[in-house]
């Protein structure tokens, strides 16, 4: 009996204390914690973002720099690479290798998941020609000379994007 009571009391307490919760929270009429920031205008984004995209460096990465990084893919077991940070969600951008070389795609929850290919390469020259060019603002998508970086999307440019410091610290892993 003891078995069947038990149970049931805790399932009613449990109960009471989400009940009493969910009515606290719209009695206080606070917004959700995953509301819109609605106390910034359109406008008073864009400028930030502007802000921050003219601080970006213009500094080619160079040819070292991508040949290193292209030889350290090559290493890594196909669905790892540079990944810009492991989180849950939207990762941003990330250089993944695979069975045939390697390929730049948007990542999710730290790695588990990739998007479509947005552009991929399967030899040296080709990989090391395209990223020794970049630099931290054309990988950031406001150059719209880069048609595999560039995006109209405020939400989507310098968002958890490939930058000189993110590489770095990939080739800097043991």
């Amino acid at each position: 009996m003891a078995a069947i009571i038990i149970p049931l009391l805790a399932l009613a307490v449990i109960l009471f204390v989400l009940w009493t919760a969910i009515r606290a929270t719209m009695a206080s009429g606070k917004p959700p914690l995953h509301s819109d920031n609605t106390t910034q205008s359109e406008e008073e984004r864009h400028r930030i973002a502007v802000s921050l995209r003219d601080r970006l460096s213009r500094e080619p990465l160079g040819g070292p720099l991508a040949e290193h990084v292209w030889r350290k893919l090559l290493d890594e077991t196909p669905g790892n690479g540079v990944i810009y940070d492991h989180h849950r969600d939207f990762c941003g951008h990330g250089l993944i290798r695979t069975q045939d070389g390697v390929m730049l795609a948007d990542v999710q929850d730290g790695g588990l998941y990739f998007g479509a290919p947005i552009a991929v390469w399967t030899t040296e020259p080709d990989f090391v020609t395209f990223l020794a060019r970049q630099s931290d603002f054309s990988m950031s998508g406001w150059d719209r000379a880069e048609p595999a970086f560039f995006t109209e999307d405020d939400w989507y440019r310098n968002n958890q994007r490939l930058t000189r410091a993110v590489l770095e610290r990939y080739l800097s892993r043991l």
